[in-house]
């Protein structure tokens, strides 16, 4: 693959994603929510479907494809019917509305003074057992705010990823589970920072106050909370008005209030599993196997399990924290081994991305070398005699 034509092709993308989102925004202030908006929308919502196919790198293909093919997508579908982040401000910016259409964030509200006990009462009652994921089985302590982590987590995060990466080249002397943890954690702390990094320039650019998009999911004391809580937090926010919202309203009709969540979850994490599949055929243009189907459809499964086995047994019995992380952690890891990494492998996602890496250090190399024999030569043509 050349790189100058996809860094082309790149931008040629996002040149029609602003244009697109630009007629979308118009048509907000022209057309009504509702059918005749959604009908005007729907074109955009194909084309964005379409545009990561003109992407072939798994970083910058990749991230293009969630960002506009899941995230601008659902969030445009919102934005028909008058909800969603695109119509929560009817004053809204054409910059700022772009970015909150296609970017992984999401503004945060202002601090509020502490509820009285009967809101706080409603509010936990009302909450979905997706995003309530602090269950009462595993408690845990409130944080005075929820906001960015500090440049020193990240340092970390970025250190980690460099010496996994440079443990890569002694692969074939490890065995293959610990390449695979390795690429589980590399998968993780990459779309951190992806999305961190989106996220920073978003604030620096249009003033945003961000929410986070991990929550340090390694310590997840069960499903519930490291799907609903901890897990890319944004997917889980645009899941729950489009998909999750709809299925409990017609499943509290169908099997009452007490149980609707148990069929919600499952088609949640089933257009999940639909939204995934795609990414990982932008990805590698492979035709699916069904294993990211599988994945999710089994942890709907196992969730709604835990979700019953809550409501029914009300067990006091409570794990310790670090055996609660351990078992949770250790079981997402044990069925993406199973599922989730298997497609992963068959694109040449982990070769093509050591490719990818390889490019880039190249190219620093040689602009560092460049500015460095600029440099030099200029320092060297100063300090020399003039000529008579």
């Amino acid at each position: 693959m050349d790189q100058g034509s996809e860094v082309h092709n790149f931008i040629e993308v996002w040149l029609s994603v602003f244009a697109a989102l630009g007629y979308c925004y118009a048509i907000g202030k022209i057309a009504g929510k509702g059918v005749p908006r959604l009908v005007a929308i729907l074109p955009v919502v194909g084309l964005f479907l379409v545009l990561p196919l003109g992407l072939h790198s798994i970083h910058l293909g990749g991230s293009t494809a969630f960002f506009i093919a899941w995230l601008a997508n659902f969030k445009l579908l919102l934005f028909a019917f008058g909800r969603g982040p695109l119509a929560s401000d009817p004053s809204i910016s054409l910059p700022r509305f772009i970015a909150l259409a296609c970017l992984p964030i999401k503004i945060q509200p202002a601090r509020r003074t502490d509820p009285s006990p009967e809101t706080a009462s409603r509010s936990q009652e009302n909450a979905d057992p997706i995003q309530n994921g602090r269950d009462k089985q595993n408690p845990t302590p409130q944080k005075p705010q929820k906001g960015h982590k500090s440049a020193i987590n990240y340092g970390i995060k970025i250190l980690l990823l460099a010496t996994i990466l440079r443990i890569y080249d002694y692969s074939d002397r490890l065995p293959q589970k610990v390449v695979w943890f390795l690429y589980i954690l590399h998968i993780y702390i990459c779309l951190e920072i992806i999305l961190v990094a989106v996220a920073v320039a978003a604030r620096a650019t249009l003033g945003f106050e961000l929410e986070p998009q991990f929550d340090e999911p390694y310590l997840s004391t069960s499903l519930q909370d490291f799907w609903g809580r901890r897990w890319n937090i944004m997917v889980t926010r645009i899941l729950r008005p489009t998909v999750y919202e709809p299925l409990l309203a017609w499943a509290s009709r169908a099997v009452g209030r007490r149980y609707a969540a148990l069929p919600a979850v499952l088609g949640t994490f089933a257009v999940s599993a639909l939204m995934h599949e795609l990414i990982f055929y932008y990805l590698g243009r492979v035709p699916p196997n069904w294993e990211i189907t599988w994945f999710f459809l089994f942890h709907g499964v196992c969730l709604m399990v835990e979700i019953a086995a809550k409501k029914e047994l009300k067990l006091g019995l409570r794990l310790p924290r670090p055996a609660a992380a351990a078992l949770t952690v250790g079981f997402v890891m044990l069925t993406a081994f199973w599922w989730f990494l298997p497609p992963l492998l068959r694109c040449r996602a982990d070769e093509r991305a050591f490719e990818e890496y390889a490019a880039v250090g190249a190219l620093v190399r040689d602009v560092v070398g460049r500015g460095l024999s600029f440099t030099l030569g200029g320092a060297f043509n100063a300090s020399s005699p003039a000529k008579l």
